[in-house]
């Protein structure tokens, strides 16, 4: 029974050492750091593309109405067909206007001759006043007579001009290269001068491509045209590429021709168009496209994936890890996309360590354990190559 006790008693004075180990010893070891995922960002030079939405319109459209009236002799086109400059359209019934001008010139050649006696008879009173066989008075009668009939030769010439233009207007011809709508009149119909809409006829190459631009834009270029680093579109003709409705790819080229003289107090947008080459006339007035307009000079900008880049209430941020292997959030200013990877205009140096992988579990000040990595593009670089030509951040970026 002693043997007993005295083993218990030493059982118990072991775990009593144990227990006072435990409560008075050296912590557990701590977790190991964060496994993260680390690179330089790329650097570029990158030419901003701003977008927007547009449609395009004639540059020349022309409702065609008769400057003279009368019955529609003959139609001379086919509906919907493109027709030149100075083509014949519509013929009015130039009866009436031939003897008009007919009777016109009549008319002329009648004070012609009246004039031609009169200058016989002026001639004769000439010689008679010279010699005083008549009067000063009956001379000077003479030669009213001439100036009067002089006045009749001239006011018949103007009738005849007008007859003849009159007669001229009865064949309308189209006054502009283009395509021309559907008849509004047949044969047979009375038309009435400037009043009656004989069709329309809207040119198609070049043609214009309009849209409207958010003041912000507007400031936007009017600082860069101020700074040199790009040139007004009101002064310098900027690049701009368009996609259509159904198309994928910017295939349409064009330059920049006219920004209005006011910015629209309601919408807040200027109105703004670039002139395109349309020479098989494929491009239709009214049509829908999306366009990229130089949207800056060259500037400098380093490059990271999106998924490096996250959102803290209104700033962006990126981890970047020191050399003291620990990481620390760095407030970024981005831009747009290049080549599957994210500008970042302002916040990181070249040679900034930025993480890219690993940021869920990433807390600011925490050591982590790096694996350095090379950045790569993700994509290719489909922005257009912008010719050398003398704020919101802009939709698409080409890498230079």
């Amino acid at each position: 029974m002693r043997t007993r006790m005295i083993r218990g008693g030493i059982v118990a004075a072991m775990m009593g050492s144990a227990l006072a180990s435990c409560s008075n010893g050296t912590p557990p070891p701590p977790p190991p750091p964060t496994q993260v995922t680390v690179a330089t960002p790329l650097k570029r030079e990158i030419v901003d593309w701003d977008e927007y939405i547009g449609r395009f319109e004639a540059i020349q459209d022309v409702e065609l109405r008769p400057r003279v009236s009368g019955a529609i002799d003959r139609v001379l086109f086919t509906d919907g067909q493109l027709v030149r400059q100075g083509q014949p359209l519509f013929v009015i019934d130039p009866r009436p206007y031939r003897a008009v001008l007919a009777q016109a010139r009549a008319q002329t050649e009648k004070a012609r001759a009246t004039l031609a006696n009169a200058q016989t008879e002026l001639a004769r009173a000439k010689t008679l006043l010279d010699a005083q066989a008549i009067s000063k008075e009956e001379y000077e009668q003479k030669l009213a007579v001439v100036r009067t009939a002089s006045a009749d030769v001239a006011a018949g010439q103007a009738q005849a001009s007008t007859a003849a233009l009159n007669l001229g207007f009865t064949t309308v011809h189209s006054p502009i290269t283009g395509r021309i709508s559907d008849r509004k009149v047949s044969r047979g119909n009375l038309v009435a001068e400037g009043t009656t809409v004989l069709t329309r006829v809207v040119s198609t190459d070049p043609i214009w491509f309009s849209f409207e631009g958010a003041e912000s834009f507007y400031l936007k270029y009017l600082r860069q045209d101020k700074d040199g680093s790009r040139g007004s579109s009101r002064n310098t003709p900027n690049p701009i590429e368009i996609q259509l409705a159904d198309e994928s790819g910017y295939r349409w080229h064009g330059r920049m021709q006219f920004v209005d003289n006011a910015i629209d107090a309601n919408s807040g947008t200027i109105r703004a168009h670039a002139v395109v080459a349309n020479p098989d006339g494929f491009l239709t007035p009214g049509l829908f496209g999306r366009a990229r307009l130089l949207g800056s000079g060259t500037y400098r900008a380093l490059l990271v994936p999106d998924e490096a880049i996250i959102t803290d209430q209104t700033r962006k941020l990126v981890y970047v890890v020191g050399k003291d292997g620990k990481a620390s959030p760095r407030p970024v200013v981005t831009g747009p996309p290049v080549e599957g990877l994210r500008v970042v205009k302002e916040g990181i140096a070249p040679t900034d360590h930025v993480v890219i992988n690993g940021l869920t579990r990433l807390q600011p000040g925490m050591p982590v354990k790096a694996t350095m990595t090379v950045l790569k593009p993700r994509a290719a670089n489909t922005a257009p190559v912008s010719a050398p030509l003398s704020t919101p951040p802009a939709a698409e970026a080409q890498a230079k």
